[in-house]
């Protein structure tokens, strides 16, 4: 098994030079990342925040005592930023940079994986030069004796290259684009359980506020 493993990687490495090898390198140590994040986004619970958002809905209701026993059933990253919230803490600001803190671990790695899905589609055409270059420099040294699949070969191993440079680009960009999308949900759910939080009942003092009559 480890003999196969060897002569497919020598094989890969023959027909697609060092750049691919780079390539398969970096798409192991992506596809690390993406696994971890994974995990990590599991373990912090994220988007499962269904006792947090009872805890907020009970105490815009008035409903403190309940508010309190959601709050405790919670296993979500963000209640400790609630838990603030509810024992009495007004600034917002602080509220907000506490939850910034708690995005900011989540969102390790997602540079690198940006970095991945920009750089990959480059370092393959950097390959596809290469290999162009070598493909012409022997069409060349074959002078007028030259055959065709011998140039036929030297292009479609090239641009093998380019093919492996998108194969680890594009799911890298699907999987980023994912996990931005959750991050920025997490964002909005945040601030608004803050702002409930620190102004219980705004949504339906308002109406009646607004029709309130007049007193001279």
């Amino acid at each position: 098994m480890i003999d196969r493993l060897q002569e497919m990687v020598a094989r890969v490495a023959e027909l697609g030079g060092p750049v691919v090898m780079i390539l398969v390198g970096v798409s192991v140590v992506t596809l690390a990342v993406i696994l971890y994040k994974l995990w990590q986004f599991a373990a912090a619970g994220v988007g499962r925040h269904a006792a947090l958002r009872q805890a907020v809905a009970a105490w815009d209701a008035g409903e403190r005592a309940d508010a309190r026993v959601a709050l405790d059933r919670s296993r979500s990253y963000l209640r400790p930023v609630i838990e603030m919230a509810l024992s009495g803490m007004q600034d917002a600001a602080r509220l907000e940079a506490e939850a910034e803190l708690r995005f900011a671990r989540l969102e390790r790695g997602f540079r690198f994986l940006d970095t991945v899905a920009q750089l990959a589609p480059l370092l393959g055409l950097f390959g596809t030069v290469l290999g162009m270059i070598t493909a012409f420099q022997a069409l060349q040294e074959a002078g007028a004796q030259v055959d065709p699949s011998v140039l036929a070969g030297g292009i479609w191993v090239a641009l093998l290259t380019t093919a492996a440079g998108l194969a680890v680009a594009m799911p890298t960009s699907v999987v980023l684009s994912w996990f931005e999308a959750r991050m920025d949900a997490e964002r909005v759910f945040a601030a608004s359980a803050v702002h409930t939080i620190l102004s219980p009942g705004a949504a339906r003092a308002a109406p009646r506020a607004q029709g309130a009559p007049v007193h001279a």
